[in-house]
């Protein structure tokens, strides 16, 4: 009987550590992938170590490696990427933060997943499922998170590859958004018998956290994550710049400004 195989991209973030919860509560032999291309917040890469570290002594070991991608990449336009242009703050939806797209980051990262996959494929006679943690939330600003762009990613792949029909994308955030995909890691986490507030302190979602490795609290990113742990009824257990109640406060009147003007 073969198994089930997942090839996922493992950032450190919140998204991508809930995938890799549901991946493994499911099931899955575990291939996951982190990108260094450069960013800013890299203290996310130092995250997913701390994330697989924790789970090895738990009795969960993962096939893992992170690909250096900043000869290629750490020149690219993006406020994640280039010294000169400053993280934007505000609400995720709002025009600025598309400063922090990354041209073409998505195709780059599913392309490399897509070869990692379809390798695992030939050599083992098995099918492999491509995982990423991208959500509806993501929308709006991230042309490259949106579900037509995978099927036509998808379909150029399988277009340009022998043996494609053993590769599929797996999406299952693609219509949800950050309070789903919390809910979606309390019930993997607890399936695996781990700790929910260690598992979610070694992520990190903002992208400007200051020199201690603490979220600023106020980039689009850091509002999102901190309305969703708001909504599922915790507090995040990652270290903020500030205290966990004013960081709230800022992103509950962040948000609330942000629909009275889009009414």
């Amino acid at each position: 009987m073969t198994s089930k195989v997942a090839v996922m991209a493992f950032s450190g973030g919140m998204d991508s550590t809930a995938l890799l919860m549901r991946l493994l509560a499911d099931g899955y032999d575990v291939f996951a992938i982190s990108y260094n291309y450069g960013q800013k917040h890299l203290i996310e890469l130092q995250r997913a170590l701390s994330n697989l570290s924790y789970l090895s002594q738990n009795g969960y070991h993962i096939n893992h490696q992170i690909i250096d991608l900043t000869s290629a990449m750490s020149s690219f336009h993006s406020a994640l990427t280039d010294e000169s242009i400053e993280v934007p703050e505000g609400h995720y939806e709002e025009q600025q933060m598309k400063q922090t797209v990354v041209p073409n980051r998505n195709a780059i990262f599913a392309s490399i997943l897509y070869g990692h996959a379809l390798s695992i494929a030939i050599k083992d006679s098995n099918k492999v499922e491509v995982a990423l943690g991208v959500h509806s939330g993501d929308h709006a600003i991230y042309p490259d998170c949106r579900p037509e762009f995978y099927n036509a990613l998808q379909h150029a792949f399988e277009i340009g590859n022998w043996e494609s029909e053993n590769i599929t994308f797996k999406l299952p955030y693609i219509d949800g958004n950050k309070e789903t995909i919390l809910r979606d890691a309390e019930l993997s986490i607890s399936k695996l018998g781990l700790d929910f507030d260690i598992i979610f302190s070694n992520t990190i979602t903002s992208y400007n956290p200051d020199n201690h490795g603490r979220s600023s609290g106020t980039s689009g990113s850091d509002v999102e994550r901190i309305l969703a742990f708001h909504a599922i009824g915790r507090n995040d257990p990652i270290q903020y710049v500030k205290p966990w109640d004013d960081v709230l406060y800022n992103a509950l009147k962040t948000d609330r400004e942000f629909k009275e003007a889009n009414t």
